[in-house]
């Protein structure tokens, strides 16, 4: 009998701790991943991705109960500079084909403060998964002015090495290590 109330009591906790998590889906129109890397020594050379799609389940209560996944196509890189692009699709780099993505998907959270969390997760890219850790920043969670929706926004950095990722051509040349940005936007699902 102890048993069975302490299962009835263990599921009914956890199907709160998931109720309590809220689904948001991003907004591509205001999520971006910015990346730079050391170009030669020379300059500082800066691209960006756009094309978001993903989710993340978000507890206000419980960040570290939270979770995302997201995905974008590697050929919605954008470097300002379109022989670039084209190079980066190249074997040098991606050999990209169509329908490639990277992916993130958390796989923990821990809580660092007050709206701040290292999300960290598994990233596919090139097709090589690693985990890797984001210092994530909660910016805000309101009604969306323009939209009078919940809406949620959120900063991340991290460091990735591309090499990691068989990217590395031209290393150490031109600087192994990525550092990446991101700001992302998403509404409440309904």
């Amino acid at each position: 009998m102890k048993s069975t109330l302490l299962a009835a009591a263990l599921a009914v906790s956890a199907t709160s701790a998931f109720a309590s998590a809220e689904k948001y889906t991003l907004d591509p129109s205001h999520s971006q991943v910015v990346f730079s890397y050391n170009h030669l020594g020379f300059s500082t050379t800066t691209g960006m991705f756009s094309g978001f799609e993903g989710e993340i389940m978000f507890d206000q209560e419980d960040p570290a109960a939270s979770s995302v996944s997201v995905s974008m196509p590697v050929v919605e890189m954008f470097t300002g500079w379109k022989p670039r692009e084209d190079h980066f699709m190249t074997e040098d780099f991606f050999g990209v084909a169509e329908g490639d993505m990277i992916t993130f998907t958390s796989t923990g959270i821990e809580v660092t403060g007050e709206g701040t969390a290292n999300i960290t997760g598994d990233l596919t890219m090139n097709g090589v998964t690693k985990s890797v850790v984001l210092d994530a920043k909660l910016n805000q969670v309101a009604d969306h002015p323009m939209a009078n929706k919940p809406w949620a926004g959120f900063d991340a950095t991290t460091t990735l090495v591309r090499s990691d990722f068989e990217l590395g051509q031209f290393a150490p040349f031109v600087g192994d290590e990525v550092e990446v940005r991101i700001s992302i936007e998403a509404q409440k699902a309904e």
